[in-house]
């Protein structure tokens, strides 16, 4: 053996105990991140989820959270979700093992943190397992065939050519429709039905035959029919597409449907819309939360009055906290809403929801403690906001110091997040966010069968793995495939994430197909016509909203940071131009902007939204599917976090030139 082999072996080593010893000193919060990011890439990924070595990967995560910090605010959590993890091995290995795991994690989340929400999941939890002894049935039937139907669209979708073809969609489609009549009210039938609607409106996205977008809505609609207590009921009620009206100004501007982030209002007759005068009906309610943030949304099919206030500590009956109320006038409550959701986080008890009056519908939360609130509406769905925020009650992240402050080059990208926590960096977590998914195709490309969401998720990608390898920043993405998320969902996902930069990747459009160039926004209130437009198709609004929504804006950004992220959006757009400009002419520098942006409100970090070129122009649409094009792109934006990193902490660089 060679000294320079020996040598090599010995840095390796080093590398690799320098890792594990970053691990170890990780934060809970830090691993359950980890192991969440783990366990999405695990359910995304059908191929990984037949190998146990995987699932027990993640589990071990998971298990290692709880381990860190005993008596944290994050244990019960981690234990809890590898008990889960267990029980959904077991579904898969029919393993008793695995299933006696499972239970054994659940009851000492029951037993050691009986006061925790977690608790009552673990029960609930347990007591579903009573049937889960049996041996292979239908349900199990049907589960297989939805994994091979699922394998046929993963075939398909590596495959271009294929998708050319109507009959290679319809036998995909067929796959799925097999589930049901295996088992049609077992738990996968339901899944399998909302699947054939997905594919039919992703099949309408190549035919642009109106009968299969027509028997898109038509599935959806019959899931919610069939299966109304179902998960998949929901998301089939948002799933019914709201078209654009003919008198829509940016539909007039743009020249194409406003349909970015549009989805139907659900209600109980989701097939149409309310008709004049009928009163609003809340439909549901969701949540996110962190020890120090919770966003809570309150979804409703159309647009009405509301307020907002606190009602004071009723020692008379009990409740020794105080609690917010939002008033939804001219209202009534859905009657398959869940009325009462447990969040028993840092700040929140619960949430609740009742017909205060006959014609108002009142959503009250139950506060432990807070330092700021915010309560907005948001448009096309009407949707109700609140955020609130505080500080956790648990041991602080250390500060960054100016000998660990971290900028150069690693050559194994795989675990950068080890190195993050190893050198303590200002910096160390960014959220991407590609534009669009799933049902909401975002603008249309001036080249038939190219859409907005597919490559801005193909330039996040790239984008991601670069700030990996480039910066060593742990990176977190909204969507890693083509699945729809609510614009205040992107958001709250940074916030609960805590990430410490957020960037919203998309492509601009617009009626003039000689419009070209590239521009970064942040948010701010804006008088600037075009600016508002681009917020408005963002928004999937109209300009009228958006005047509406800056009259309420001063009040929303007293949490943003607005100085920052005009500094990171000017760094970005200039390190973008420069790059793109170097291999790719004409490219025209559109400079930085700002508008209220719906994705950005509510960032409790540096945020910034990247329109990478007019995918209505010929040229740019064809340069926005090509990587040579992604990878400049990608190249610019990660040089300008270096120079804002630079800028915000120019003394605590380290050059990646002093140990040459």
């Amino acid at each position: 053996m060679t000294k320079k082999t020996v040598f090599s072996a010995i840095l390796i080593c080093a590398f690799l105990i320098l890792c594990a010893c970053a691990t170890t000193g990780a934060s809970p919060e830090q691993r359950y991140f980890e192991a969440e990011a783990c366990y999405k890439q695990l359910s995304e990924d059908i191929e990984k989820q037949k190998y146990r070595s995987y699932w027990l990967n993640c589990i071990r995560q998971f298990e290692s959270v709880t381990r860190a910090e005993p008596d944290g605010p994050w244990a019960a959590a981690g234990l809890y979700m590898a008990g889960r993890l267990y029980s959904e091995l077991h579904a898969l290995s029919r393993k008793p093992a695995d299933l006696h795991n499972a239970r054994s994690l659940l009851e000492k989340v029951r037993a050691g943190y009986p006061r925790s929400a977690y608790s009552q999941r673990a029960a609930a939890d347990l007591k579903s397992m009573g049937a889960q002894d049996r041996g292979p049935d239908l349900a199990e039937k049907a589960k297989n065939q939805y994994f091979t139907a699922e394998s046929l669209y993963k075939e398909l979708k590596r495959s271009p050519e294929k998708q050319k073809y109507r009959s290679y969609w319809l036998e995909t489609i067929r796959g799925f429709e097999t589930v049901i009549e295996i088992d049609p009210t077992g738990p996968w039938a339901a899944a399998g039905l909302f699947r054939t609607g997905e594919l039919y409106r992703e099949l309408y996205s190549h035919s642009y035959s109106p009968a299969d977008e027509m028997k898109a809505e038509q599935i959806f609609r019959e899931v919610v029919r069939r299966y109304p207590n179902s998960a998949y009921s929901q998301r089939a009620e948002v799933s019914v597409r709201s078209r654009s009206s003919p008198d829509d100004p940016i539909a007039r501007l743009t020249g194409i449907e406003t349909t970015s982030g549009t989805v139907a209002a659900p209600g109980d007759t989701p097939d149409k819309a309310p008709a004049s005068g009928d009163p609003t009906t809340v439909t549901g309610i969701r949540y996110w939360s962190n020890p120090d943030y919770t966003r809570i949304v309150i979804d409703a099919n159309q647009e009405t009055d509301y307020t907002s206030n606190f009602l004071k500590k009723d020692p008379s009956i009990n409740l020794h906290h105080e609690r917010l109320y939002v008033d939804l006038e001219k209202s009534r409550l859905s009657e398959s809403i869940q009325r009462r959701m447990s969040i028993d986080d840092t700040h929140l008890k619960d949430v609740r929801a009742g017909q205060f009056t006959p014609d108002t519908v009142r959503v009250v939360v139950d506060i432990k403690s807070f330092e700021d609130y915010n309560v907005f509406a948001l448009m096309n769905p009407f949707r109700i906001v609140i955020d609130v925020r505080g500080k956790a009650d648990e041991k602080a992240l250390p500060a960054p110091s100016a000998e660990t402050y971290f900028t150069g080059e690693i050559e194994d990208g795989t675990d950068s997040a080890s190195l993050v926590r190893q050198l303590a960096l200002g910096v160390r977590r960014v959220v991407i966010d590609p534009g669009h998914g799933g049902r909401d195709y975002g603008a249309p490309g001036a080249i038939p069968g190219v859409h907005e969401k597919d490559v801005v998720l193909a330039i996040s990608k790239k984008l991601a793995e670069k700030i990996r390898r480039d910066l060593g920043l742990e990176v977190i993405m909204t969507r890693t495939t083509d699945t729809y998320l609510t614009l205040e969902e992107r958001t709250a996902m940074a916030n609960t994430h805590r990430a410490d930069l957020f960037i919203s990747i998309h492509a601009n459009a617009s009626r003039n197909r000689n419009a070209h160039g590239i521009e970064t926004y942040f948010l701010n209130l804006t008088t600037d016509n075009e600016s508002i437009a681009v917020a408005a198709r963002e928004n999937a609004t109209s300009e009228k909203n958006i005047s509406e929504l800056q009259e309420i804006l001063n009040d929303l950004m007293r949490n943003a940071k607005i100085n920052e992220s005009s500094r990171l959006a000017t760094y970005v757009q200039r390190s973008m131009y420069t790059k793109v400009s170097a291999q790719f002419n004409p490219t025209v520098n559109r400079g930085v902007k700002y508008a209220p942006f719906y994705v950005l409100l509510g960032a409790q970090m540096p945020s910034i939204l990247v329109e990478a070129g007019f995918i209505s122009n010929p040229r740019e649409c064809r340069r926005l599917t090509d990587p040579e094009y992604q990878k400049a792109l990608s190249n610019g934006i990660v040089e300008g976090i270096r120079s804002f990193i630079n800028e915000t902490k120019p003394s605590a660089m380290v050059s990646t030139d002093k140990n040459s």
